[in-house]
C-alpha cells in the first residue's frame, strides 16, 4: 500500500472516529433518554449538507489524573457553519457522549474560535447547549474557558445575534454565556439550568426539590423568564429556532429579512369594532387584535408563559419583520409590573440592536400597586422599561387602544419617547388616571360636605370621562398624531412603516448609558 493510499485511509478512519463522538453505548444511551445527538441536532437545525465542520481532530491537552489516555476526536463539542434558509450561521453543539460534554481548555477554545469568526464575517451564532459543566480534570484552565466565552458574548452583543438552546444540562458557570445571549429556548423534561442543583441545594438550605421543579424548561419559562421559549423535544425546538432567525437580520449593520406576502395592504378588519368592550375594566384579548393586523394573521410569540400580562413577539407587515410590544388586558388588567417590565425592556432593547421596528399596542391601566411590587423594586425595574424606549431609534409606531393612565402612558411608547407616529381610537381614554379615582381626589372636600356624595360622585365621574375618556385632548397638543378606526389598524401601521423606512436618529456621543440595573 502506497504512502497515499495509507493517508487517505488514516483520514477515513479519523473521520468514523470523529463522527462516533464518545462511542455507540453513549449515543444510545441518549438517544433512550429521548434526546438527539449533538451531530443529528445540527442536521436537524441547518440546511441540508450545508454544515462545514471545523475543528474536527481536535483533542484536549490534559495529562492528570488519566486523562492523557483518554482522548475523543473533537473533544466534547462540534462547532462549524453552515446556513438556514440560505442565510450564514456559526454553530457549537455540546456532545454529551464525549466527557459528558464538559467544558475544557480545548473545547473552550472551539467556541472562540467561531464565535471569533462570527463576529469577523456578521453572522449569528447558535449555541446547542447539553455539558456537565467545567471540566473538573482541567482545573483552572476549564474556568478560564468559561470567561473567554462570557467576553466574546459580551463583545458580540448587540453585533451579531445570539441564540441559546438548552437541550440537556447547563449548571454553574455554564448558565451565564447562555444568560449573555439574546434568546434562549429550553426542550421539555430533558433540559435543566441552575446554578447549584438540588442536591447541593438540600445541603445549605435543607430545601428538598427535583432538577424539574428548580430548572426545568417550565419553571424558567413561566417563574424566572432566564428562557421565554420551550419546545417538547429536541427536532420540535429547533424548528423553532429556525423560525425565529426568520425575523432577524443575520447583524446590526443589516435590515430584518423580507419574505413575499399576499396579504393585501388595505385590508380591513370590521371584527375590531366590537373587540374592545366600551367598560374600562372589561377584559379582552389583545392577541386577537394583533394578528388580524398582521400578514396572513401570524404572530411569533416571545415569553408566552412568562409576565402574561405583557405581550411581546415578531410579526410581519408586508413581508417585513417587525416587533410587537402590547398589553393583555386578560392578565392584571393590563398592569406593568416587574416581570413584565423587564420581558419589555430587553425584548425592545433587541429590536433596536437589530434595525427591527417596534409597533406597541397600549391598554394600561398604571403599574401594578402592592407591597411585594414596591419592594421588588418596581421603580427600577419599571424605569428599565422607560430606558429601553427612550433609547430605540428604529421606527416606533404606537397604537392607544383603549386606556393609557399615568405614567404607563409615558412608558409604553408615547410621543414624549420618541415615538415617532402615535395612533388611537376614538374611545381611548389618555389621563392620569380612571375617572372615579380622579373624582375622589380632585372632589375630595366637595364630596365631603355633599348632601348625597354618591349622586355627586356619579355626576362629577361623568363630567371628567366626557373631558378624557376620548384621545382629542392629547390630539389637539399634538401627543396623537391620527385617531382611527379599529377596522383600519393594519392598512395605518403599514402606511406608518412604509414612511419611516429610511428614517435615521441619533443618541448623543456617549461611551454608553448606565440602565437601570
Amino acid at each position: 500500500m502506497s504512502n497515499k493510499q495509507k493517508a487517505f485511509d488514516n483520514l477515513t478512519k479519523k473521520n468514523q472516529l470523529a463522527d462516533l463522538g464518545g462511542g455507540e453505548k453513549r449515543i444510545q444511551a441518549q438517544h433512550q433518554a429521548g434526546k438527539l445527538t449533538a451531530r443529528e441536532r445540527i442536521e436537524t437545525l441547518l440546511d441540508p449538507n450545508s454544515f462545514v465542520e471545523v475543528d474536527r481532530f481536535v483533542t484536549h491537552r490534559c495529562s492528570d489524573f488519566g486523562m492523557e489516555d483518554n482522548k475523543i476526536l473533537g473533544d466534547g463539542v462540534i462547532t462549524g457553519y453552515g446556513t438556514i434558509e440560505g442565510r450564514t450561521v456559526f454553530v457549537f453543539s455540546q456532545d454529551f457522549t464525549s466527557f459528558g460534554g464538559s467544558l475544557g481548555e480545548a473545547f473552550a477554545k472551539k467556541v472562540c474560535k467561531i464565535m471569533d469568526l462570527a463576529l469577523k464575517t456578521g453572522a449569528p451564532v447558535i449555541g446547542l447547549n447539553d455539558s456537565g459543566g467545567a471540566r473538573i480534570q482541567e482545573g483552572v484552565q476549564s474556568l478560564a474557558g468559561y470567561g473567554d466565552i462570557f467576553l466574546r458574548n459580551v463583545l458580540a452583543s448587540g453585533v451579531v445575534p445570539q441564540i441559546s438552546v438548552i437541550m440537556g444540562p447547563c449548571a454553574g458557570g455554564a448558565v451565564y454565556s447562555p444568560a449573555l445571549t439574546d434568546f434562549i429556548f429550553m426542550v421539555e423534561n430533558t433540559s435543566h439550568m441552575f446554578i447549584t442543583g438540588p442536591e447541593v441545594i438540600k445541603t445549605v438550605t435543607h430545601e428538598d426539590v427535583s432538577k424539574e421543579e428548580l430548572g426545568g424548561a417550565v419553571a424558567h419559562n413561566s417563574k424566572s423568564g432566564v428562557s421565554l421559549l420551550r419546545g417538547p423535544n429536541d427536532e420540535a425546538t429547533l424548528m423553532m429556532v429556525r423560525e425565529l432567525f426568520s425575523f432577524i437580520p443575520a447583524n446590526n449593520t443589516e435590515n430584518p429579512p423580507q419574505q413575499n406576502s399576499q396579504d393585501k395592504a388595505d385590508r380591513l378588519d370590521e371584527k375590531l369594532k366590537d373587540l374592545i368592550p366600551e367598560e374600562p375594566n372589561k377584559p379582552y384579548d389583545m392577541k386577537t387584535l394583533i394578528k388580524s393586523t398582521l400578514d396572513e394573521n401570524y404572530f411569533f410569540e416571545v415569553g408566552p408563559d412568562f409576565a402574561k400580562n405583557m405581550i411581546v413577539g415578531f410579526g410581519r407587515y408586508q413581508g417585513r419583520s417587525v416587533g410587537i410590544v402590547a398589553n393583555q388586558p386578560m392578565v392584571l388588567a393590563g398592569c406593568l409590573d416587574i416581570d413584565a417590565s423587564i420581558k419589555a425592556a430587553r425584548f425592545v432593547r433587541f429590536c433596536d440592536a437589530f434595525n427591527i421596528p417596534i409597533v406597541t399596542f397600549v391598554d394600561v391601566p398604571g403599574f401594578l400597586p402592592g407591597t411585594d411590587q414596591e419592594f421588588g423594586g418596581i421603580i427600577l425595574h419599571g424605569a428599565k422599561m422607560l430606558y429601553a424606549y427612550c433609547e430605540a431609534t428604529v421606527p416606533k409606531v404606537t397604537i392607544i387602544t383603549r386606556k393609557a393612565y399615568g405614567g404607563a402612558y409615558d412608558v409604553m411608547s408615547s410621543k414624549h419617547l420618541r415615538g415617532d407616529i402615535n395612533y388611537a381610537y376614538p374611545y381611548a381614554e389618555i389621563a392620569v388616571m380612571g375617572a372615579d379615582g380622579a373624582v375622589n381626589i380632585i372632589f375630595r372636600k366637595q364630596l365631603k360636605e355633599s348632601k348625597s356624595p354618591d349622586e355627586a360622585r356619579v355626576k362629577l365621574s361623568e363630567e371628567y370621562r366626557e373631558k378624557f375618556a376620548n384621545p382629542y385632548k392629547a390630539a389637539e397638543l399634538g401627543y396623537i398624531d391620527e385617531v382611527i378606526s379599529p377596522e383600519n389598524t393594519r392598512a395605518k401601521i403599514i402606511q406608518a412603516l412604509e414612511m419611516l423606512k429610511n428614517k435615521v436618529d441619533q443618541n448623543p456621543p456617549k461611551k454608553h448609558g448606565n440602565m437601570p440595573l
